[in-house]
């Protein structure tokens, strides 16, 4: 049975101590999709929503949002980030989003990946809920990471 780590003893809560970890390369992708009406879809795409340029803000929201992952996860360790990109893919349907994060550090980014792209496609929603109120968030997961003592993982690839 595997242990939690952010569970003590006696059951209580605890941020893991990462004093004694090495500094490593770690990177983690995180992605998620966006389903909208074929109207939200060509107004975001075209870049014609009243709110300017839907893909730019939830860009720097999702980068941002990276950037503050220990403020939202209680006990997330704060990271120095050494390089946070969200990218998108139009699709039939939807748009999908992919954030990928890395840093050098005691302890990986996959939540920081994870923070990035929820962030990123909560603000596709914020910026075209007018066009679109039944738009729905879906397929939030992490797509690989890489670094650190529990080695590599690819969805569906686990080589930890």
């Amino acid at each position: 049975m595997t242990s939690l780590t952010h569970i003590d003893e006696t059951g209580a809560a605890r941020m893991v101590d990462v004093s004694g970890k090495p500094d490593t390369v770690r990177k983690a992708a995180a992605g998620g999709r966006i389903s909208m009406s074929p109207e939200a879809l060509t107004a975001i795409k075209d870049g014609t929503t009243k709110k300017g340029d839907v893909i730019a803000v939830a860009r720097i929201a999702g980068i941002m949002a990276s950037k503050r992952t220990s403020d939202l996860i209680p006990l997330c360790h704060p990271l120095a980030l050494s390089s946070v990109t969200v990218d998108f893919q139009f699709e039939a349907t939807a748009i999908r989003a992919t954030a990928t994060v890395s840093t050098t550090g005691p302890t990986g980014v996959e939540m920081e990946a994870l923070t990035a792209v929820s962030v990123a496609l909560l603000t596709l929603y914020d910026m075209a809920k007018a066009i679109d109120r039944a738009m729905q968030i879906s397929d939030i997961r992490l797509l690989e990471k890489s670094g650190g003592r529990s080695g590599n993982y690819t969805a569906g690839n686990s080589t930890a």
